[in-house]
């Protein structure tokens, strides 16, 4: 869903360094970064607000009003942002200012829709691509992009040519080389037989060489190692 805006207050930081961004985490605060169209401000959000905007219909695309200080809003995005690596929870955050009347370069995550054909028949799926580069209007970048499989048949693949363009977006990929997901048929048990059989070596006539029990080994000089 594109058209999401969300009042966000935040206070700008007077205090920088590891230390006072442990402190602020503590209290449950979230240290960041605002990147204006001049000078970056640095900033601090409650964790629970911030949450609370980033969890609406549009997701990380959302488009933030962000008042510093109780001050003049700016609009912006979600830049980039790091998370505690055993909770999850965001610990740092870049905000960028945007202007709502200029388009954006970003990535949005493809879902796939549906089930395929193919799979009913004993095909397995895969998604080959994850997400895609679009350039849109701030409030009209889609938090996803939803890819309908249902018509894959064994063998067949889906391109980003393949599916229709959502309005205000202009894809930045090559349509016709990126292949989104395909359908492929399954292997069956005699065939991976076969490649596990291919892939031992041979019990006996092994040419002068070739690494076998008891005989000499192509890396060179022996070793202790058990």
């Amino acid at each position: 869903m594109a058209g999401e805006r969300i009042t966000l207050e935040v206070a700008e930081r007077t205090k920088l360094g590891s230390s006072e961004s442990r402190r602020l985490r503590k209290q449950g605060l979230v240290p960041g970064v605002l990147y204006g169209r001049t000078e970056p401000v640095a900033i601090v959000v409650g964790e629970r607000e911030l949450r609370t905007a980033l969890t609406t219909a549009a997701g990380s695309h959302v488009v933030l009003d962000v008042a510093v200080d109780s001050g003049r809003q700016h609009s912006a995005i979600l830049k980039d942002y790091q998370r505690d690596r055993v909770r999850g929870t965001i610990v740092h955050i870049d905000l960028q200012e945007v202007r709502l009347d200029q388009p954006i370069q970003t990535a949005v995550v493809l879902t796939l829709v549906g089930e395929p054909v193919g799979v009913k028949e004993g095909g397995v799926l895969a998604q080959v691509t994850n997400e895609v580069n679009v350039e849109a209007l701030p409030l009209e970048v889609p938090q996803t992009i939803e890819v309908d499989v249902s018509a894959l048949g064994i063998g067949d693949s889906i391109r980003l040519a393949d599916i229709p363009v959502p309005a205000g977006v202009t894809f930045l990929d090559d349509v016709e080389e990126v292949v989104l997901a395909n359908v492929s048929a399954p292997i069956r048990a005699e065939e991976l037989e076969g490649e596990l059989a291919e892939g031992e070596e041979p019990a006996e006539g092994e040419e002068p060489g070739e690494d076998a029990d008891g005989g000499e080994s192509s890396g060179g000089e022996e070793s202790d190692e058990g």
